[in-house]
């Protein structure tokens, strides 16, 4: 039986929501025209700091048909994420991203899930999959497929949503029918600028990356530069300050994917577990979160950043 594209777009749609995504979108593939000039602008600025390969494959990072020969749909997901209870007030702080699985991994599984339903439906399609690890700009994307607004923090906001989920991508050859772009529902508030104690948020929409706390625990290799010692505000691992803040969180639901259950132990550990953490227990506990991106030592410096481990210890 052939299926006309917004038969074929609704059965996907329909799919995803089983596979436990909280939103899927479908955009047309073409040239980021919008973005294009935005992006060059922020790399010239040198906000990406440290991570050079945000330099590489400019002319893939706006448009899909050089990921993808041939592409002609964007299919993009949300994938919730906010757990349930969080780390005790007084520990070094986890980005809550990062409680449970690799998102890479459980988005990745969910994606060829879907690529191998839409392949059932009708034979042989050509794509890809995509989370965070190729040159797709995924908000952008998500965006242009409805599925919500680009915040004053750069982050993609859902009405009745919030922020708090992993964005994904299927880059296909098929043609589908696509959804429109909604307004975005930000307006005067400011909150997410004014909360960010690095100030790295320094325009609406637009992050100096090198001065973002997540960027700072994660991303950079070298030593924490001194004058960002009084404005970690505990954070040993990413940072959610700016969601937190976001009136449109008060909507967030917690995730009910398990992958994501924190580690017993995580939710366990106060100010002294994290002074005497060994690498036993880093990697029990993290054996399978994106916090094993930074490594023991990695942690292990940022904890000595905050005052939490005694520097000698990650030498």
């Amino acid at each position: 039986m052939a299926f006309s594209k917004t038969q074929l777009s609704q059965q996907i749609k329909q799919e995803a929501s089983r596979l436990g995504f909280m939103g899927c979108g479908i955009s047309k593939a073409g040239f980021l025209e919008e973005e294009a000039p935005l992006l060059e602008a922020w790399l010239k600025q040198g906000y990406h700091g440290e991570m050079k390969w945000m330099e590489n494959h400019f002319d893939k990072r706006l448009d899909p048909t050089k990921l993808v020969p041939g592409a002609k749909s964007v299919i993009s997901v949300l994938l919730n994420y906010l757990p349930e209870k969080t780390q005790p007030d007084k520990a070094p702080k986890i980005s809550k991203y990062a409680y449970g699985e690799d998102y890479h991994f459980v988005l990745k599984r969910k994606l060829k899930a879907l690529m191998q339903f839409i392949r059932e439906q009708i034979g042989e399609v050509e794509g890809r999959a995509f989370v965070d690890s190729a040159p797709v700009m995924d908000r952008a994307w998500a965006r242009r497929s409805g599925l919500g607004w680009v915040g004053k923090h750069s982050l993609l906001l859902t009405k009745g949503a919030g922020s708090y989920y992993f964005v994904g991508e299927l880059i296909l050859d098929l043609d589908l029918a696509y959804d429109r772009e909604v307004a975005a529902h930000c307006g005067s508030c400011t909150k997410c600028i004014d909360a960010c104690p690095t100030e790295a948020i320094v325009a609406p929409e637009v992050v100096d990356g090198s001065k973002c706390i997540s960027y700072l625990t994660i991303e950079l290799k070298e030593a924490i530069p001194n004058h960002f010692k009084e404005q970690m505000e505990g954070w040993a691992f990413g940072c959610d300050i700016c969601q937190d803040v976001c009136p449109w969180n008060r909507f967030a639901a917690p995730t009910t994917e398990e992958a994501f259950a924190p580690h017993p132990e995580l939710l366990e550990m106060e100010e002294s577990d994290w002074r005497e953490i060994t690498e036993e227990v880093f990697k029990k506990v993290f054996k399978k979160s994106a916090v094993k991106r930074t490594g023991y030592k990695g942690l292990g410096r940022n904890l000595a950043f905050l005052g939490n481990r005694d520097q000698s210890e990650n030498e």
